[in-house]
C-alpha cells in the first residue's frame, strides 16, 4: 500500500505548512520484532519518515541555519542516528534537546536526565526532563530553527508528546520556526479510544484534551495542538511538518516495513507498544505490569490474583485479536530499565496477553475488562489499597470517572461505552488536521 503525497498546505490547516519532498525511499528495511504468525505483510512500498525524506535531499531545507534538535534514540534514518546524518551533511546542528529517558533512551522512567555532550559530534545535549521540561531561552539562544524527531507510540500519557508541545510553545515565544519530522503512529490512525482528558487533570502525563489513544501522528498532533490553541502562545508559531511517504491510516507498525527501535527502556518491541495503553493503566493499580521481566506490558500479576480464573473470564469476553493465558513469574531488578519493579523477587500469579491478530487488537478494551475484574477480585479478598497512587491514576485516566466506575463495580463494556460519545466528537474535531488517508 502507498500513501498520498501532498505538495502544499491542507485546507483548514490553521496556518501550518507541510514540507513535501519527491524522491521515493529505495532502501530495504527490516520488519518489526513481532511474531511472524501474527504479523501482517509489510507495505509493498516501504514507508519513508520525515527524517528519511530530508536525508535524501541532504537536509538542504535547513541551508545555513543553526538547528536545535529535540530527539532521542528513535531519531534514525538510513541505519544511523539523525544527528550523525545531519553532521555528515554539514548541517549546523547547534544543540540536542533530550526528553524523558535521555538522548540514548537508557534512563529509567521517571529518573532525571542530565545535560551532557554527544560523544561522537561534540554537540551539547540539554535536558528536557530535569530542572525543566520546557526549553529555556538560554537553550534556544543562537538557534534559527527548532526541529522535533521522536517516535511516539500513540498513547496520551507517553510523555514525548508533552515534550513536543512545550517545545512548540518555547519556539513560538522565541520566534523560531518549529519543524516536525513525522513518523507513523504504531497503533495506526483509525483506532481512537479512551476517556477524553478533562483539563482539571492536566499534567505532564496528559497535556491535551484528547482520548487516551488518539490515532494521530506526531505531525498531525502538532497541527492540532497549534490549531486548537491547547497551549498558550502558539498563535504565531511557524509550524512545518515533513510528511511521511507511503503511510496510510489503517497501517499498524508491522505494515510499515520499518525496524522497531526501543522507544523507552520498557517498550523494547512493538509487542510491548501494542498493548501498552491498556496494560500501562493496569500498572497504576497495585499490580505488576511486567516490569522486571523481558516482556514488559505483555503480562500482569500479583501474589493474590487467581490467574486461572482471571484468564478464563477475560477469554470469555472474546476480545478481538487476543487471548489470555494463566502465567506465573517473578519480577527482577534490571539496571536502567526496572531498578525496583513492583513485587520484586516475589512469585506472582496472573495473565499473559497473547496477540493473535495485530490489526484487530484494541488495547484499551483489554485494560478496561482486566481492571474491572482485578478491582472486583481485590474487593472480594479485602486487598487494599488497590490504587498505587490515586492522583496519578486520575491523571493517567484523564478523569475521575474511571475510578468512580471501577469502585461502583462497573464492568468492562459499561466503562468502554462511557467514552464513546466524546471520542466521536474528538474524531470530528481532529479531521481538519489529518495529513494522511
Amino acid at each position: 500500500m502507498a500513501g498520498r503525497d501532498r505538495d502544499g498546505p491542507m485546507a483548514n490547516d490553521s496556518g501550518t505548512r507541510s514540507l513535501s519532498l519527491t524522491r521515493r525511499h529505495a532502501t530495504a528495511v527490516m520488519v518489526s520484532a513481532m511474531a511472524a504468525t501474527v504479523q501482517p505483510a509489510a507495505s509493498a512500498v516501504p514507508v519513508s519518515t520525515g527524517a528519511d525524506r530530508l536525508a535524501r535531499d541532504s537536509f538542504r531545507t535547513f541551508g545555513s541555519r543553526r538547528v536545535g534538535l529535540v530527539t532521542n534514540q528513535t531519531g534514525r534514518t538510513g541505519g544511523r542516528h539523525l544527528v550523525d546524518a545531519m553532521a555528515a551533511a554539514g548541517v549546523k546542528l547547534a544543540a540536542i534537546l533530550a526528553p524523558e529517558h535521555g538522548f540514548r533512551g537508557d534512563i529509567e522512567a521517571g529518573k532525571g536526565v542530565r545535560d551532557g555532550r554527544d560523544a561522537r559530534t561534540g554537540i551539547p545535549i540539554r535536558s528536557l526532563y530535569g530542572a525543566t521540561q520546557k526549553p529555556t531561552p538560554a537553550m534556544l539562544a543562537g538557534l534559527d530553527v527548532l526541529v522535533f524527531d521522536i517516535q511516539d507510540i500513540g498513547a496520551r500519557f507517553y510523555t514525548y508528546i508533552s515534550t513536543m508541545g512545550l517545545a512548540m510553545q518555547a519556539a513560538a515565544e522565541a520566534r523560531l520556526p518549529f519543524v516536525v519530522l513525522d513518523r507513523p503512529n504504531p497503533l495506526g490512525g483509525t483506532y481512537v479510544d479512551g476517556f477524553v482528558l478533562e483539563l482539571a487533570h492536566r499534567s505532564f502525563v496528559g497535556q491535551y484534551p484528547m482520548p487516551i489513544v488518539h490515532g494521530l501522528t506526531v505531525g498531525e498532533l502538532a497541527r492540532m495542538i497549534k490549531g486548537e490553541r491547547w497551549l498558550d502562545s502558539l498563535g504565531q508559531l511557524s509550524l512545518e511538518v515533513v510528511e511521511l511517504q507511503g503511510w496510510q491510516r489503517t497501517m499498524r507498525w508491522p505494515a510499515t516495513g520499518l525496524p522497531w527501535v526501543a522507544t523507552s527502556p520498557n517498550i523494547p518491541t512493538f509487542a510491548s507498544a501494542l498493548v501498552y495503553p491498556g496494560i500501562g493503566m493496569i500498572g497504576e493499580l497495585t499490580v505488576n505490569e511486567g516490569r522486571g521481566t523481558p516482556t514488559p506490558f505483555e503480562l500482569f500479576g500479583a501474589s493474590w490474583l487467581d490467574g486461572e480464573k482471571l484468564a478464563a473470564r477475560l477469554n470469555a469476553q472474546r476480545l478481538a485479536g487476543v487471548r489470555f493465558e494463566p502465567h506465573s513469574y517473578t519480577p527482577r531488578a534490571i539496571a536502567n530499565i526496572a531498578a525496583n519493579p513492583r513485587f520484586e523477587g516475589k512469585r506472582l500469579t496472573g495473565v499473559r496477553v497473547v496477540v493473535t491478530d495485530v490489526d484487530a487488537v484494541r488495547p484499551l478494551a483489554i485494560g478496561m475488562h482486566a481492571m474491572a475484574l482485578i478491582v472486583a477480585e481485590a474487593k472480594a479478598k479485602g486487598i487494599a489499597p488497590i490504587y498505587g497512587n490515586d492522583s496519578m491514576f486520575r491523571r493517567i485516566a484523564g478523569t475521575r470517572r474511571l475510578q468512580q466506575m471501577l469502585e461502583a463495580g462497573a464492568e468492562g463494556p459499561a466503562i468502554i461505552a462511557a467514552w464513546k460519545a466524546k471520542v466521536a466528537a474528538f474524531e470530528t474535531r481532529r479531521a481538519p488536521y489529518l495529513l494522511y488517508r
